[in-house]
Order: structure tokens, then sequence, then C-alpha cells
């Protein structure tokens, strides 16, 4: 049902309601990533930035402010004036799971940002080094029970999807494992490779190659589905564990109190740009899928999955040291 209704909407000509017409922007809008340039984040949002400000006859320019698990960057868009022209790529770590974890994150994201809409979905995959003398994810649990605490797995920092989808596997395959921390994926993916650390779950798109030269072994895809990039991969639901199912996702938030017409006429124009072949085609070559939604279904799809990992943080006990 979900990818029939993607389809149609992906094909479906967007028409602006009258009242959302009646705001257009005024000057280029920021469209703020909330971490360094290059990743996943940053690659959708500058591809969707240009049809986006096409569609808004203002450019969409793409500024990196990352720090704090993307706190830093969130913070900047949350005390921005609300008048439209001001935007966040916000992630799943930022908008659903930072409340949990920091102390203080210096904003609210539920109170003070609102939804524009969804704007991608990221499936990971989870890795070891082929040092690592397991075959597939049933031995690597089995190797896990039998050593526990002394298996390692990575992250790109706190609180990222990294490290809470790990978490949700680690506890529904009732193991004991170390997580080391770092800033950003690029440290973790070379220790990982260099069996420095044992485990990592990571975005798809950045394992494609390591695996296929043999550089890392895949055992799981963590997405409802195998993914087309790596067919050959069993998902944690095949597996046994349909509890560990996790995406990455994307989307596109503006400041609280935005007037209506604005966020409407933002969400058009996304979901315009979610529809643009190239646009498409350049997402899922980067391993990122489009996903359309109103204001109204990412808000709700983020409130639930601020549950979703609001538990996970509690039942791992994950903090920010």
């Amino acid at each position: 049902m979900r990818d029939m209704l993607r389809r149609a909407l992906l094909a479906t000509p967007f028409a602006t309601p009258a009242f959302a017409q009646s705001w257009s922007p005024t000057r280029p809008i920021r469209m703020i990533v909330p971490f360094v340039a290059g990743g996943s984040t940053d690659v959708a949002a500058r591809i969707l930035a240009e049809p986006m400000g096409e569609r808004l006859g203002q450019p969409v320019i793409v500024e990196n402010r990352g720090g704090s698990g993307g706190n830093i960057g969130g913070e900047m868009v949350a005390r921005a004036a609300p008048d439209g022209h001001t935007l966040l790529m916000g992630v799943t770590g930022l908008l659903s799971t930072n409340i949990h974890i920091y102390r203080n994150m210096g904003f609210n994201p539920a109170r003070d940002l609102a939804p524009v809409g969804m704007a991608y979905t990221s499936d990971m995959v989870i890795v070891v080094p082929p040092s690592l003398p397991v075959r597939d994810l049933a031995e690597f649990v089995a190797l896990a029970k039998a050593r526990p605490g002394q298996l390692s797995f990575g992250s790109s920092g706190h609180g990222a999807s990294t490290h809470t989808a790990a978490e949700l596997f680690r506890l529904a395959a009732g193991i004991d494992l170390l997580h080391v921390p770092y800033r950003g994926s690029g440290g973790a993916m070379a220790d990982l490779m260099s069996g420095t650390i044992q485990m990592m779950l990571v975005q798809i798109a950045a394992t494609v190659g390591p695996v296929r030269e043999g550089r890392l072994r895949a055992l799981a895809a963590t997405g409802p589905r195998r993914h087309p990039l790596m067919p050959d991969v069993p998902t944690l639901a095949e597996q046994g564990y349909p509890q560990a199912t996790a995406t990455s996702w994307g989307a596109v938030m503006t400041t609280a109190g935005t007037p209506p017409a604005a966020v409407l006429r933002l969400s058009e124009a996304l979901r315009a740009a979610l529809a643009n072949p190239v646009a498409i085609q350049r997402m899922t070559g980067a391993g990122v899928d489009p996903e359309v939604s109103t204001p109204e279904e990412a808000g709700t799809f983020i409130a639930r999955e601020s549950e979703k990992w609001g538990r996970v943080v509690r039942e791992a006990r994950i903090t920010v040291e």
C-alpha cells in the first residue's frame, strides 16, 4: 500500500490551493542541513533545492551547519523569523530521538518546528569486516552471545540513526555489544573495514561499493523489504527480527508560527520537486528513496517515530556523555 501511494503521488500533478498561491517568497530561501557536507542528508537537500527554487521563483540555498547531533542547525531554524524563508532538512535523530537523549537541545522540535513534508527514506544494512568469522546474521548473533560485551559496533554519533537502529537490533537479538560513537560515519567506516570495530548499521548507498569489493560483508537490510541496491541481502524480518525493522529518513521543516499559506506553498514546491524525474533518478542513485506527504502526514509520522525511538532510548539507556 505504501509503495502504491508513493507511486501515485509521484505521478500526480500538484495543484496549489488558491490561498497558498497568495504567498510567495520575496528573497532566496535558506535550507539548513544540520550536518557537514557530503552525507545522504546533504545530498538529498541539494538535489531537491533546485527544482523547489524553480517552483517557488526564488533560489533555495543549502547551508551546512553541523554540530551537537544536528541540534545547532535545528536551533537556527527554530529561532528564525517565521516567514517561510528558512527551511531545515531534518532527520530521524534530530527530529525524533535527540529530545529523549539531550538534557537541553536548545529547542523542542515538536513545539518550535513545523513540518513542510517528508523528503526521503533510506534503508540501512548491517555490515561487518571480512576478518570477523561470521557468514550470516545468525552466526553474528551466536558469536556475540558467546562473547558478551566483547564485540563493538560503531555509529556516526550518540543518537544518530546508525546508533539507535543498532540498539534496536541489539535489544531484539538479546545481545551485549559495546557502542563506539564517532564524529561522523567516515572514521567509523574506516575502523570497521580495518576490523577495529566489529559491526555497524550504515545507510545502504555507502556500503554498496565496499561490499562489492569485499571490504565489508553485508548481513541484513533493515528496511521492510529487500533493497534494489542489494537484492541478495535478506532483511532483518526475514531472519527472525521483524521488531528491529527501521529506516532513516529526512523531512523538510520550517519555523513554527510560519503562516499556513507559506507552509502549503512550500509543501507544494517540495512535492513537485519529489515528482521531478531528474530528482527521482538522482536520489535513488544516491540510495535515498523519495517520500511524499502532506505537512499533516509528516507531523503524524514524526510524532510516531519519536514515541518509537524514545522507547529504544529508555530501554537501551542511551545518554550523551
